[in-house]
């Protein structure tokens, strides 16, 4: 990636897809809110995890591995062109990726909310995925498999039922698939049913074998961290993972689920000396050695495991140096990192705070590249959005393929899409919906019970008498209850995947 003073031109979004919309008038669950979503490399496969504990996996439609022998040179023609138009995709899988539990030796249940899903790379045809909720990391294969469909015969009806019992024990041989088989054997009896007379003949025959997929639990990672898991990242070594929560960061591999190695622990001997917690934590796209993990005080460090076991001490810190001012009561709060991702080349991070999406240069420590201002409007009301909570909602960031764009989330389900350069420019803004320029009506926000975390108590939270300190007003220009937290950025192409409550929008330029 390389950034010059002359950002590039601004993208012109359209809409693309939406998977889960709601009918007006449905309740949103909150078990099927979107809690996590990523691509894969290749930027064939979606993966997307929600509060339910569900994994639920998308498929490009136009990818290459959609082509078989059996196309025509026309077909693939056809395919060649659309494979130039933007990337569509389809459902492929979904799977209970985790369940609630019981921490008996904290006597607290722990949710099934998966808070982070990441692909892990490989060099076999299976697609294997990380998923974590608060406690338990756990590794997913996903396998393809065949699936004979019975679609149409060209013989008497009598044949098309024989074709029929002939895929069907095909099936019941295979010990994975019997159900599938019962459901095509009825679906094709219908048809019969429906179709087909003494006297007439069936146009029908066997159809391809139909591509799907079934997943599999391979390793479960558990008992290592005491408080909540907030990031996970895949190594570019392919072997080893790492896991942090507000303290600590593990390194695991990915083969042995029962012990890992703690290489970084900022617990002080005295809890009331907390000053700091961890927020995320990245390993380098491309060095494996290197890693990069977000504080509380809206610090960057860099860590280089080479030069220590122990990373404690090693870290090259990224800070903003014109950030000193006038301090408040709010000024760790929003201060505070709640996602950090590298670019493709590692050379640069990209970091969103509650008030500002920043840009880093990993050269350069003193101050960030660029800083695009998302909710500078919101500072004259930083006291009403802490007694309603707000201030602590964690705003995702991504990165384009080739490093020039970059794009956060907002209220009222907005996206917001900056280029490269010097930070001054507005940037596009689109709604998550199917008319992206349309804007919804204003909503009053309500109330919500305050969270009790290690985060809120590292920042003095409750040692400061700031629960009465509100506007009164609870209205806004903006839907305050319709937060845009999570999206990310096709790798290879410029298409976002953005989370709107339970509803994926995807939109291209």
């Amino acid at each position: 990636m390389t950034l010059s003073s002359d950002p590039p031109a601004p993208l012109d979004w359209k809409f693309s897809q939406v998977f889960g919309e709601r009918a007006p008038g449905d309740d949103l669950q909150d078990v099927d809110m979107i809690s996590a979503i990523e691509f894969d490399k290749s930027g064939d496969f979606l993966a997307i995890g929600d509060r339910g504990g569900r994994c639920i996996i998308f498929e490009r439609k136009d990818g290459k591995h959609t082509l078989n022998q059996h196309h025509s040179r026309h077909e693939l023609e056809q395919m060649d062109f659309t494979s130039t138009q933007h990337p569509e995709f389809q459902f492929k899988t979904e799977f209970q990726g985790h369940e609630p539990e019981f921490d008996y030796l904290k006597s607290v249940e722990i949710e099934e909310k998966i808070n982070k899903v990441r692909w892990c790379a490989t060099s076999s045809g299976s697609q294997f995925m990380l998923s974590t909720n608060d406690k338990t990391i756990k590794l997913w294969k996903v396998k393809e498999c065949k699936v004979k469909k019975v679609k149409e015969m060209n013989a008497h009806p009598f044949a098309c039922l024989d074709n029929m019992l002939l895929a069907e024990r095909s099936f019941v041989s295979r010990e994975d698939k019997p159900a599938v088989a019962n459901g095509y054997r009825q679906e094709w009896m219908e048809k019969i049913a429906k179709n087909a007379s003494p006297s007439q003949d069936m146009h029908s025959k066997v159809a391809d074998m139909e591509d799907t997929a079934h997943t599999r639990c391979r390793k479960v990672y558990a008992h290592a961290h005491d408080f909540n898991i907030n990031s996970i990242s895949n190594n570019s070594d392919c072997e080893t993972f790492l896991s942090a929560d507000d303290l600590r960061i593990n390194l695991w591999n990915l083969e042995i689920s029962d012990q890992c190695f703690n290489i970084l622990d900022m617990k002080p001997p005295n809890m009331e000396d907390l000053t700091e917690v961890i927020t995320t934590a990245e390993f380098h796209p491309i060095h494996c050695n290197l890693l990069a993990y977000s504080s509380s005080r809206g610090f960057i460090r860099l860590v280089d495991m080479r030069q220590s076991a122990l990373c404690d001490h090693s870290a090259r810190i990224l800070q903003d140096g014109d950030s000193h001012g006038l301090k408040s009561f709010f000024t760790e709060i929003i201060a505070s990192i709640s996602d950090m991702k590298f670019s493709r080349d590692g050379r640069h991070i990209l970091s969103r705070d509650y008030m500002n999406l920043k840009l880093w240069d990993t050269h350069m420590d003193s101050s960030p590249v660029a800083i695009y201002k998302i909710h500078e409007h919101l500072r004259p009301k930083l006291s009403e959005l802490y007694n309603n909570d707000r201030i602590f909602d964690r705003f995702g960031c991504c990165f384009s393929g080739d490093g020039l764009h970059f794009a956060t989330g907002s209220y009222s389900n907005l996206v917001r899409i900056f280029s490269g350069g010097d930070g001054s420019e507005e940037g596009a803004t689109i709604e998550a919906s199917k008319t992206p320029n349309s804007r919804k009506p204003l909503l009053r926000t309500a109330p919500r019970a305050r969270r009790s975390s290690l985060s809120n108590l590292a920042r003095g939270f409750y040692r400061h008498g700031h629960e009465n300190s509100s506007s009164g007003s609870s209205e806004s220009s903006y839907d305050l209850s319709s937060r845009l937290l999570h999206l990310a950025w096709h790798p290879e192409t410029n298409l976002i995947a953005s989370a709107a409550g339970n509803s994926l929008f995807m939109y291209y330029s």
